[in-house]
């Protein structure tokens, strides 16, 4: 904490927009407690991190905390307010969002993570910081001498997506799609996948960040190890495309994540992070297969929880 003694908050007047607020400068944040929040839409780990910041935000508020939401987009497509937006009303979140389109808040604070959390007292200096997951009764810790209060933390249960991570069972890494963080790609096969390897049957194109499916029964594989499975998927326009999702060749019944139904049916209508597996029983080795009904899916990055 000491290295941040003497480090004011950069201002936040490089926001190309704001959600649930203003623009919010010097003379708002003047004499409040500000956590300033780093995201991205699609970002798994900030969606397991989001019930705590979204939690202190509200119990806090009166004590004179202000939350601060900054999206700085990891894919193109997390440009569109309009998905942003619907983030937003998905998390119930109700605090400022700047939108950080061109990266000015994120360098102005040399910030390199999603999620990113900054602690800054009411003279605006920041005195404390957290990168990632976990460490949240330490942060609220702060919140709280940061406020001069002391009470009972906040009670917070993360649901669906936002569910803490199996984290004895969780074998299976973050894994991009596109040619420019590609990994462990088995190429176009229809064999054996060993563990944490993927592949494509069908036609596909292969982007700088996304796989793309060029015709109908277009179909990708993942070996995996982990309670849940999530694939960012996004489509750049037209009808809904439905998909269908099976583990070890078979419907993922009560396996299903909430994006998809215990036969494995899913539907591809908004540009976002689809959990496809939740399971709820002993954990091993699986192969999920995700097979898109219609051409035009784009595919981004595997995540396990």
């Amino acid at each position: 904490m000491a290295l941040f003694t003497r480090t004011h908050m950069p201002p936040l007047d490089g926001a190309d927009g704001w959600l649930n607020s203003k623009q919010l400068g010097s003379d708002e944040l003047r004499g409040h407690v500000v956590v300033v929040n780093f995201w991205t839409l699609t970002c798994i780990n900030w969606l397991r991190t989001e019930p705590y910041v979204r939690g202190w935000s509200q119990a806090y508020s009166g004590d004179g905390l202000i939350v601060v939401g900054v999206h700085t987009p990891e894919f193109t497509f997390e440009h569109e307010p309009a998905h942003v937006e619907r983030a937003v009303a998905e998390r119930a979140i109700d605090y400022p969002v700047a939108l950080d389109n061109g990266y000015r808040i994120w360098r102005a604070f040399d910030n390199h993570y999603w999620p990113a959390l900054y602690f800054i007292d009411t003279d605006g200096v920041i005195r404390d910081q957290h990168f990632g997951e976990g460490r949240y009764e330490e942060s609220e810790r702060e919140i709280q001498k940061l406020l001069g209060v002391e009470r009972e933390l906040v009670d917070v249960v993360g649901v669906g997506p936002e569910a803490e991570a199996d984290w004895e069972n969780l074998r299976s890494p973050e894994t991009y799609l596109g040619s420019y963080r590609s990994e462990r790609f088995a190429g176009d096969t229809n064999g054996r996948l060993h563990l944490n390897q993927w592949s494509l049957d069908g036609d596909w194109s292969i982007g700088r960040e996304k796989v793309v499916a060029r015709d109908a029964g277009a179909r990708i594989a993942f070996r995996f190890h982990a309670r849940d499975a999530h694939l960012v998927l996004a489509r750049s326009g037209g009808d809904p495309i439905p998909f269908r999702v099976e583990l070890d060749a078979e419907a993922p019944a009560s396996a299903c994540g909430v994006d998809v139904d215990e036969g494995g049916n899913g539907v591809l209508d908004a540009s976002r992070m689809y959990q496809l597996v939740r399971q709820d029983a002993e954990i091993h080795e699986r192969t999920l297969e995700v097979t898109f009904l219609e051409p035009g899916a784009e595919a981004y990055v595997f995540t396990f929880g």
